[in-house]
C-alpha cells in the first residue's frame, strides 16, 4: 500500500497532506525487529501492510492538522494559558486549533465553522468539544452557538456560507470610522433581551483561523462573545486582508512592504471596537502555501489595564 495511505489507516495522518508533510519529515518502516528500518523515499512507496512504522519528527503528528502546531507556538509566545478556559475556535474546519486547545487543558472548546462536516471524528465525538457548522462567522451571534441538526423551523436544510460577495465589502484603505466602536455595539446590545447579552460573553478565549475573508469583517461579531478579560487570539493571513491586486501568482502575497499596512489595518479594527492589542508576531509556521502569516493578541481595554 502507498505509505500516504497507510499512515492515514494506522491513524498516523489525518489527511493525505499531513502525511505527506509527516513523509517529507522523515518515515521509516521494517517488516521484523531483526531487520534493519527503511526509509521511506517518497510519497508513493510500497510497504508492505504488516509494516512496522517509525515516525523521525513526530511534530506533524500531534495535532490533526498543523494549525495545532501554529497555535501551540502562539500560545507558547504570548504566554497565554489555556487550562480550564472556555474557548470559542472560529473557523474550526479539521479542527487543529481546537486540538490545541484541548492537549493545553482548555475546560471546553465550542468550534465554528461556515463549512460542514469537516472535523476530524476525534475532535467530533470529544465531550469537550461542542461543534456548530454552517454558520458564517461574520454574521454570527450568541444564539448561533446553541448546537441544531442542521435544519430550520421548516425542516429544511440551511447555508449560511459566505460568498465572494463578502470580500467586495474589504477597501483598500480600512477606515476605522466604518467599522461599529465599542460605544455602538454597547447600544446595540443594550437592546438585546438581558440573557441575550449574558449569553454572548461567555468566552475567555476567542481563537480563530479564517480564510478567504477579512478578520475586520470578523472581529465585530467576535468581541461581543468575549468575556471582559478574555483574550482574543486570532491567525492573520495578509493574503485575505489585501485586495486582488496586491496578490500574485498562488495566492502569494507580492511586496514584503504590504504586512505593516495589514498590521496597522488590524490594530485599528481592533480599537475601533475597543480592544488594546497586546502582541503582533509571525505565526511559528508559514501558510500551505508558503505565505507569511501572523498572529494578534488583543484583549478588553478595561481588561487590558489589569495587566
Amino acid at each position: 500500500m502507498r505509505i500516504d495511505q497507510l499512515l492515514c489507516e494506522r491513524g498516523w495522518a489525518s489527511s493525505r497532506s499531513q502525511a505527506q508533510r509527516l513523509i517529507a519529515a522523515g518515515v521509516q518502516w521494517r517488516l521484523d525487529a531483526n531487520l534493519p528500518w527503511k526509509r521511506v523515499a517518497k510519497n508513493g512507496d510500497d510497504v508492505p501492510l504488516a509494516a512496522e512504522i517509525e515516525l523521525l519528527d513526530v511534530a506533524e503528528s500531534r495535532y490533526v492538522s498543523r494549525g495545532g502546531l501554529k497555535l501551540e507556538g502562539a500560545l507558547r509566545l504570548t504566554g497565554l494559558s489555556a487550562t480550564g478556559l472556555h474557548c470559542l475556535d472560529v473557523g474550526q474546519s479539521t479542527g487543529g486549533f481546537t486540538d490545541c486547545l484541548l492537549q493545553h487543558g482548555a475546560a471546553h472548546v465550542v468550534g465554528v465553522d461556515v463549512g460542514y462536516g469537516q472535523v476530524h471524528q476525534r475532535i467530533r465525538e470529544d465531550e469537550r468539544v461542542t461543534c456548530i457548522e454552517r454558520v458564517n462567522a461574520r454574521e454570527m451571534v450568541a444564539a448561533d452557538l446553541i448546537p441544531s441538526d442542521g435544519e430550520d423551523e421548516d425542516g429544511d436544510d440551511y447555508d449560511r456560507s459566505f460568498d465572494d460577495d463578502d470580500m467586495d465589502d474589504m477597501d483598500d484603505d480600512f477606515d476605522a470610522s466604518d467599522a461599529p466602536t465599542a460605544a455602538n455595539s454597547a447600544d446595540d446590545d443594550a437592546e438585546d433581551e438581558p440573557a441575550e447579552s449574558e449569553a454572548a460573553a461567555q468566552f475567555d478565549l476567542v481563537t480563530g483561523d479564517l480564510s478567504f475573508i477579512s478578520l475586520t469583517l470578523v472581529l465585530p461579531a467576535l468581541v461581543p462573545m468575549l468575556k471582559p478579560e478574555g483574550d482574543l487570539l486570532m491567525l492573520v493571513k495578509p493574503q485575505f486582508e489585501l485586495q486582488p491586486a496586491q496578490i500574485g501568482k498562488h495566492g502569494l502575497v507580492k511586496d514584503p512592504a504590504s504586512y505593516p499596512v495589514v498590521e496597522q489595518r488590524l490594530r485599528d479594527c481592533c480599537a475601533s471596537l475597543g480592544l488594546v492589542v497586546l502582541a503582533w508576531f509571525d505565526s511559528p509556521i508559514t501558510g500551505g502555501d508558503g505565505n507569511r502569516e501572523f498572529f494578534i493578541h488583543a484583549r478588553h481595554a478595561s481588561g487590558a489595564a489589569t495587566i
